[in-house]
């Protein structure tokens, strides 16, 4: 394994007491048989496998009363070696200034937002005191795109566009390749943009040419393992993307460990 630390940017780690009920919601949502029972317990020895040193666990509140227990969740994780928490927000929450100082003081780095799950748009206004308050101390990880056009839909590449250009020193990562059914759109959206993307949930669908055309036109430092764990394994995750981009060992490890320069861990 290579000395340098790997990381998979893109995982969830449920509570034992909801773990079964929400990958059984990911499942309805996606139509995606999870791979894993979304506890710590089944993805580490995954983790192992693959050679990962760090995880993103990611969380996402549906409902504003949801936000401080998901993100003491998230910072009792901290405890856990090897396991990046990163908290969530919704814009009907109200106490955001103590809630960021929280994470904070946690050494939690990132929130995670999914708009589609979450039951807003990435363009509510609302959000705008958020972003404003992450860029400079925050990391955003962000859902990207599905099934609906991108206008319509709660989270789309040009969506994530407007909030880099408005709050350009916050650090975004756009999961699933910068928009997960919206690939047609990353490129011409995205190009010229400070923006990593991560490659979770997108190797079993996206067409080849999108996706070569993406990891062309962005630098490969750009670009963050991700997993999306409990959907899919690390380990054949890692496979796939190397076979299906045609990645040296060294490209693949490069990917794997472009993280490291996000200041992510303690």
């Amino acid at each position: 394994m290579s000395s340098i630390a790997r990381f998979d940017v893109h995982t969830h780690i449920f509570h034992p007491k909801i773990a079964a009920k929400v990958v059984s919601q990911l499942d309805d949502h996606y139509h995606i048989p999870p791979i894993g029972t979304g506890e710590y317990q089944d993805l580490q020895p995954r983790l192992q496998r693959a050679g990962i040193n760090w995880c993103c666990a990611h969380s996402a509140a549906t409902a504003p009363e949801q936000v401080v227990p998901a993100n003491r969740w998230a910072a009792s994780l901290k405890s856990t070696p090897g396991i990046i928490p990163f908290g969530t927000m919704h814009p009907g929450f109200t106490n955001l200034a103590a809630e960021l100082a929280f994470l904070a003081d946690h050494q939690v780095p990132g929130i995670k937002l999914h708009p589609d799950f979450q039951g807003f748009r990435l363009d509510d206004p609302a959000l705008l005191p958020l972003f404003a308050a992450m860029e400079g101390h925050f990391t955003l990880m962000v859902h990207v795109g599905d099934v609906l056009p991108p206008a319509l839909n709660p989270s789309c590449p040009w969506k994530i566009a407007a909030i880099k250009r408005r709050y350009p020193r916050l650090q975004i990562i756009a999961a699933h390749f910068g928009g997960y059914r919206h690939w047609q759109y990353v490129v011409e959206a995205l190009s010229g943009l400070d923006i990593y993307f991560d490659t979770s949930s997108s190797l079993f669908a996206i067409p080849q040419g999108l996706l070569e055309q993406i990891f062309h036109t962005f630098p490969q430092q750009r670009f963050l393992f991700g997993s999306d764990y409990p959907l899919f394994d690390p380990g054949a995750e890692m496979q796939r993307l190397q076979y299906r981009l045609h990645l040296t060992d060294t490209q693949l490890e490069g990917l794997l460990s472009n993280a490291n320069h996000l200041g992510l861990q303690p």
